[in-house]
């Protein structure tokens, strides 16, 4: 059973002119693992936030289907298990911390005879504790995010819906949500979080999706999709260029200054020939790593070549 399961999921809005049809998601199948947090990346317009209204309820798909935890999603039972954070969420400003979360809480339904001990919890985990009883007009941006974070998980739920979580929290603040997130996965939670800050994605996700134009275009593991298989980088020790020069006839590589390799093979085997070539010249071959790009040079250059299509 997945948290969350789409297949064949569509969305054609109507444009402004009645032949004008608008594809904001294209048949999206998609399988997200429990216990995982899972990224969906997207240029403006992808159909990010389409897909996540489409898996809450809060619009109808054109075709196809989805699950949360292995039941449809119009199945309302389920939705009590669900925890949303909304971007540019907003709360009543003349309630207090405390208040917001008990008022919503009975909005959900959320059956707790320690409620108010459950909130302290809460505040505590989003570093607002200090604020609990202060009206929250009287809060920054970053605390309004925290808020609403508190929000999305004061009723224990077991899949977590983030939209941009981080938007307006100060670099400690990030750092802290990110532990939560990490935490919150550590105990079987899943976090689906739709975000623009792609190095955030990268340094927490298990795996992403990347739409663009309502398609899905690639997705996977993190580490796989940012990792080239072809390229490394060798740093050895101090070595005669002429000894390097003798390799060029048979690989593909560039040499630094400071004694780096960057070489490009076409197997395993053909990498391995390389580095017996290293040490029959006597070089000193200190490390050697596959190349890696950050997630957003990856994902600049996937929304490229889906734009070339």
């Amino acid at each position: 059973m997945y948290a969350i399961e789409s297949s064949g999921l569509t969305k054609i809005y109507n444009g402004k002119r009645r032949t004008q049809k608008i594809t904001a998601l294209n048949s999206l199948d998609l399988q997200i693992d429990n216990g995982i947090i899972y990224g969906l990346l997207g240029p403006n317009g992808a159909g990010k936030t389409t897909f996540v209204k489409i898996i809450l309820g809060i619009v109808n798909p054109t075709s196809g289907s989805a699950k949360l935890l292995g039941k449809n999603i119009t199945d309302h039972e389920v939705r009590n298990k669900i925890g949303f954070l909304p971007e540019n969420h907003k709360f009543p400003h003349y309630l207090s911390a405390e208040e917001v979360l008990k008022y919503f809480a009975k909005l959900r339904r959320f059956d707790s005879k320690n409620i108010n001990s459950e909130i302290e919890k809460v505040l505590d985990k989003v570093k607002l504790s200090k604020w609990k009883k202060t009206r929250i007009k009287k809060f920054s941006k970053g605390m309004l995010q925290r808020l609403g974070l508190a929000n999305a998980i004061i009723t224990n739920p077991e899949i977590l819906f983030l939209d941009e979580p981080t938007d307006g929290v100060d670099p400690i603040g990030r750092k802290e949500i990110k532990d939560l997130l990490l935490e919150l996965k550590q105990n079987g939670k899943t976090v689906f979080i739709n975000s623009h800050l792609l190095s955030e994605v990268e340094s927490i996700s298990d795996r992403v999706a990347i739409l663009n134009k309502g398609n899905l275009i690639r997705e996977g593991k993190v580490d796989d999709l940012i990792t080239s298989k072809k390229n490394y980088i060798i740093s050895c020790s101090e070595f005669i260029e002429d000894n390097i020069e003798i390799l060029r006839a048979n690989f593909q590589f560039t040499v630094n200054e400071n004694f780096q390799i960057n070489l490009k093979v076409d197997s395993t085997a053909e990498l391995n020939s390389f580095m017996d070539k290293l040490r029959q010249h006597q070089i000193i071959i200190n490390s050697i790593n596959q190349q890696k790009s950050s997630l957003e040079d990856y994902f600049i250059k996937a929304i490229g070549d889906s734009d070339k299509i």
